[in-house]
């Protein structure tokens, strides 16, 4: 089992910064990737970023230039720096954590509970 844990939402004006952090706990697993997503009422979780093993990094077109991933997987850590947040940014963000479970002998991957970011003057 693999346990997830995000923190660094709140309420920020538009224009602001927000920093979130994820870290990911666990025996048995091997971490090949970790990343964010977020997730309106009503709406389906999307991907905003993410981030290998090797350090190759994705990005949704909608937060490209102004979210940067970061982190060291194999210190299971990962960081989004979100600069120049607008109003639609206001979502519940995720913590994603993919990789090998040994128990398991099989690729899976675990969620955390997620953190609140309001963009809101």
């Amino acid at each position: 089992q693999v346990q997830v844990v995000e923190s660094g939402g709140g309420l920020v004006q538009p224009g602001g910064s927000l920093r979130l952090s994820c870290t990911a706990s666990g025996r048995g697993f091997t971490i090949v990737a970790m990343g964010w997503y977020r997730q309106a009422p009503g709406k389906q979780r999307e991907l905003v970023a993410t981030i290998t093993r090797g350090g190759s990094t994705n990005y949704a077109d909608s937060v490209k230039g102004r979210f940067t991933i970061s982190g060291d997987i194999t210190k299971n850590t990962v960081y989004l720096q979100m600069n120049s947040l607008k109003p639609e940014d206001t979502e519940v963000y995720y913590c994603n954590v993919g990789g090998y479970s040994d128990f398991h002998d099989q690729v899976m991957d675990y969620w955390g509970k997620g953190t609140l970011v309001t963009v809101s003057s």
